[in-house]
C-alpha cells in the first residue's frame, strides 16, 4: 500500500474556464496555488517524491510548488519527472490536461467531463432530485425572464451563481424588492453569466460532508477496502454572516466549524444524511473527494444544497499556515488522519484514463 515511490506534480488553475451555456465560473485569486503548495509540502513531509518548478522551493512562495494547468505547464511537470498529476484545479471538457490523461498519465482528482457537467448547480440538483434525494425548492432565473418569474416557495430565499465558488456571490434576501436588486447587480456585473440559481433559504443547522470514493485506505494503521462511497464525519458550520457561511479566505474554517459530537454523529438523522450524500457522490461518478453542504429546514429536516466537485483542500502543513485546515481536513482528523494522511490516502486512489 506504499505510495512513496511515485513522483507527483500539483497543478493549479492558471486561466479562466470557458463559459458554459452563458454561465461563468469566477476564478479564485491565485488559482488554488495556496492549497496546491500545502499539498506538495505535506506529501514531501511524508516522503512522497514531489516534482516542483523550483529546484529549491521556498516555504512561503506558493508558485514554487505548483505547475500551471496549461499545456506548457503540464509538459514542464512531466519533464521534471512527474508520473502522477494532482488535479488541484477547475476542470472542464477540453481542458489541456485531457490530452495527457488520454496518453495514460495517472491522476488524482475528478474526470474533467464530470466536473464540467456537475459544476452546474441546476444540473446537479435536478439529478439528485430525480433520484429522490432531498433538495431545497429552487428556480432558475435568466436575464431574459428577469421581470417575468415567480418563486414557487416563500421568502426568505438565497440567490447564488450557478457555477459558484464557495460563498462568493451568495446572498440571502427577505423580500421581492431585495431579490430584484440582487439580480440586477449580478447580471449587470456580468461576473457569473446569464442565469442565477435561487432557492428556498433553510434556517437550520448547516453541516458539510466529505464523501470519499471506493478504494483501499489505511485507517489507524489498518488497510481497509471500501467497496462503496463513504463519508468522513460531518462538520458543523456556525457564526454565519447574514445567513451565509463566510468565504474561507476571509474567515478560516477552523474558526467557524467543528466536527459533530459523537452522540449527534450516531443519530439516525445524520446517518441517513451521510447515506444520501454517498448516493449523490455515486450519481456524479466522483473519482476523488467531493464535499456536500447540507442544511436543516424549519422542521429540522436536512436538505443537500450544494455539491462541490472540487472541495477546498488547504491544510495545516506549512508552518505559516497552521490555521488553514479545510473542512475536509477537519473531518479527516476525527478518524485519526492528519492532513498528510488524508493526502496519502487520496493518492492511493489515483486513476488512469481507460480507453473504450
Amino acid at each position: 500500500m506504499s505510495v512513496t515511490g511515485t513522483p507527483v506534480a500539483l497543478l493549479y488553475q492558471a486561466q479562466q474556464p470557458p463559459a458554459r451555456n452563458g454561465i461563468l465560473k469566477p476564478m479564485k485569486p491565485g488559482g488554488y496555488s495556496d492549497s496546491g503548495a500545502d499539498i506538495a509540502y505535506a506529501l514531501r513531509e511524508k516522503q512522497v517524491p514531489v516534482s516542483t518548478p523550483a529546484i529549491h522551493p521556498q516555504l512561503t512562495i506558493d508558485l514554487d510548488w505548483v505547475f500551471p494547468d496549461t499545456e506548457a505547464g503540464i509538459r514542464h511537470a512531466l519533464a521534471k519527472g512527474a508520473q502522477v498529476l494532482w488535479l488541484n484545479t477547475i476542470l472542464y471538457n477540453g481542458h489541456p490536461v485531457e490530452a495527457f490523461l488520454k496518453k495514460g498519465i495517472a491522476a488524482v482528482g475528478q474526470l474533467p467531463r464530470n466536473t464540467d457537467l456537475y459544476d452546474d448547480k441546476w444540473t446537479t440538483n435536478k439529478l439528485l432530485q430525480r433520484n429522490n434525494l432531498p433538495i431545497p425548492p429552487a428556480i432558475l432565473i435568466n436575464k431574459d425572464n428577469l421581470h417575468d418569474y415567480q418563486l414557487n416557495f416563500p421568502f426568505p430565499a438565497v440567490a447564488k451563481p450557478i457555477r459558484g465558488r464557495g460563498s462568493e456571490g451568495v446572498k440571502v434576501v427577505y423580500r421581492q424588492t431585495e431579490l430584484d436588486e440582487i439580480l440586477d447587480e449580478m447580471f449587470s456585473a456580468d461576473k457569473f453569466g446569464s442565469a442565477v440559481y435561487v432557492e428556498k433559504y433553510l434556517p437550520g443547522k448547516e453541516v458539510t460532508i466529505t464523501v470519499m470514493p471506493p478504494g483501499k485506505y489505511v485507517i489507524k494503521g489498518v488497510c481497509q477496502e471500501k467497496i462503496n462511497y463513504w463519508s468522513l464525519p460531518p462538520v458543523e458550520r456556525f457564526n454565519h454572516e447574514e445567513g451565509v457561511a463566510p468565504y474561507n479566505g476571509t474567515v478560516a474554517v477552523v474558526n467557524n466549524s467543528k466536527v459533530m459530537e459523537d452522540d449527534v454523529l450516531q443519530s439516525q438523522a445524520v446517518i441517513t444524511l451521510c447515506k444520501q450524500c454517498e448516493s449523490a457522490a455515486a450519481l456524479v461518478g466522483a473519482r476523488a473527494p467531493v464535499r456536500i453542504d447540507c442544511r436543516q429546514d424549519e422542521q429540522g429536516r436536512y436538505f443537500l444544497f450544494d455539491l462541490n466537485m472540487k472541495p477546498n483542500m488547504t491544510g495545516a502543513s506549512r508552518p505559516h499556515r497552521m490555521d488553514q485546515d479545510s473542512l475536509s481536513a477537519l473531518a479527516a482528523r476525527r478518524i485519526g488522519w492528519s492532513f498528510p494522511d488524508l493526502l496519502e490516502n487520496m493518492l492511493r486512489q489515483q486513476w488512469r484514463f481507460i480507453k473504450v
